[in-house]
């Protein structure tokens, strides 16, 4: 299981990386110093998972930007990841690394398996440069969820590192205001929204 803003469960998975068309190995311990997104999905060859998977493409570089790494997982092999990103166009360019679950042993673990599918649920992890998780995600499988949303929390995770003592009010992006948190302010936001 999972806990926010406790470190992230230890992991070890095989990894297609379409970049180099060639299979490897991720672990927690080779993001230190970065943020990770690890994205999971329910399975290769299916109809929203490509277009989940092409919204993060879309967003890659922005992610990059802010020092932070997407691995996509399902608990398909490595051998159809290639072969689903060979066949589905609108998959042609992803850059990130696609992680193989393929026991489900992972997602088990995290409590986002499915055992009548073999399958996960729609989950994402954002876990900081220490390795603390700072925010999870869980949709039903019905619905694609929105890489602007992950980047959005991600920008606000970000933030509120580099700057101790401010909080993001609700729908935060980057440039809008922040709050300090104060007793003199308890049931006083409004003045502090300008």
């Amino acid at each position: 299981m999972f806990t926010i803003d406790q470190k992230f469960p230890h992991f070890s998975l095989e990894t297609y990386d379409p970049i180099k068309d060639d299979v490897g190995k991720i672990s927690l311990a080779d993001f230190a110093g970065k943020w990770l997104v690890l994205f999971f999905y329910p399975a290769d060859f299916t109809f929203v998972c490509p277009t989940e998977l092409v919204d993060l493409q879309r967003r890659f570089d922005e992610f990059k930007n802010l020092n932070a790494e997407i691995i996509s997982v399902s608990t398909d092999t490595v051998h159809t990841h290639k072969a689903w990103i060979e066949m589905e166009e609108i998959l042609k360019g992803i850059k990130y690394k696609m992680a193989a679950d393929h026991n489900g042993k992972f997602s088990k673990d995290l409590g986002i398996y499915y055992e009548e599918s073999g399958k996960s649920h729609r989950a994402a992890f954002i876990i900081d440069p220490d390795s603390i998780l700072r925010s999870a995600q869980v949709v039903a499988d019905e619905i694609g969820r929105s890489a602007g949303e992950i980047l959005r929390q991600l920008r606000a995770l970000n933030f509120v590192r580099k700057n101790p003592g401010h909080v993001c009010p609700a729908s935060w992006d980057e440039g809008a205001q922040t709050l300090q948190p104060s007793i003199k302010k308890a049931g006083k936001v409004y003045k502090e929204l300008k």
